[in-house]
């Protein structure tokens, strides 16, 4: 199956005209070697190498941070496939299209020396005709996003047809309306962080100065919202249950909470689902799992009279 990833072409998009022209895309990351004899399989080999290097080059980071750029360079060298689709925005709330061609190649001393040659396609992709579901998942901050899950609805609108708006995109959703209203509560909540209790404690996670902690993208999936404690010794893992079953939104969560773990040793990981009410089996899940808190949310709704 082909993937599906949403691109940044430097910070902002920086590098995309030259990318297009060039037919290429590419990442940085301060990595400045050739990689062709260093890309396994496994990204946690590549990251066991590189995050030191990474790093060095960027003092006083943390680990988390390192893990993310070290995963991402792999993805965009190795991880992607030929034949797989790359998505790229331009500012103008479009997306050039291409497909990856070639293998990984390295080009010393040019902007993103880590490349893959791409043959874009002459048509761009509007924002407007996307989802609310794929909207946000678009919007996510890094250099690489997975967007596999929205294939059909991207291969209806590169096919120029009228994609069925998207609610429920997985089959382990079994509730599309708590789904699609859950979609809304992600927003909701980062924008009301400091006014929620939780917001007391913690904060969403940053990086240079930047809250990157929503939609946190990992090799082992994208995290909803990560946050972090003010005296930095916890740092915390948010999942909207999303209509999701009881076991597959568990499963994530604690499979997320490991890979936060493995990459930040020194600090405690816990986790929070929040969704609108918790049926026995997610309450018999996390009775066994003492990290994990389950948080329910109300919504009060009310109009009132103007004039």
């Amino acid at each position: 199956m082909k993937q599906i990833n949403r691109i940044m072409l430097g910070k902002g998009g920086c590098f995309l005209d030259e990318c297009l022209e060039g037919g290429f895309i590419g990442a940085d990351f301060e990595i400045t070697e050739d990689l062709s004899d260093n890309l396994p399989e496994d990204w946690r080999a590549f990251n066991k190498k590189y995050i030191p290097v990474w790093i060095g080059k960027h003092p006083g980071k943390s680990n988390v941070s390192a893990g993310l750029s070290c995963g991402n360079l792999w993805t965009i060298c190795k991880g992607l496939q030929k034949g797989d689709i790359v998505l790229t925005p331009n500012g103008n709330k479009e997306y050039h299209v291409g497909e990856i061609v070639s293998d990984y190649y390295y080009v010393e001393g040019q902007h993103l020396p880590h490349r893959r040659k791409v043959k874009w396609l002459d048509k761009k992709l509007s924002k407007q005709d996307f989802s609310e579901a794929l909207v946000h998942s678009s919007g996510s901050i890094g250099t690489c996003c997975d967007i596999s899950q929205y294939a059909s609805e991207i291969e209806s609108l590169i096919n120029k047809e009228t994609p069925t708006k998207i609610i429920a995109t997985s089959d382990d959703v079994e509730d599309p309306s708590e789904f699609a209203l859950e979609s809304h509560l992600e927003d909701f909540l980062v924008k009301n962080w400091d006014n929620l209790d939780i917001g007391k404690t913690y904060h969403i996670y940053q990086e240079d100065g930047d809250a990157t902690g929503e939609q946190y993208e990992t090799p082992v999936g994208r995290i909803d919202i990560l946050a972090e404690s003010n005296d930095k010794k916890t740092l915390l893992v948010l999942e909207l249950k999303k209509g999701r079953t009881s076991d597959v939104v568990v499963g994530q969560t604690l499979r997320y909470m490991g890979y936060i773990q493995e990459m930040s040793p020194n600090q405690n990981v816990k986790g929070i689902i929040i969704g609108l009410n918790a049926d026995d089996k997610l309450k018999y899940a996390l009775k066994k799992v003492p990290d994990i808190e389950f948080y329910r949310y109300q919504i009060d709704f009310k109009l009132m009279k103007d004039c």
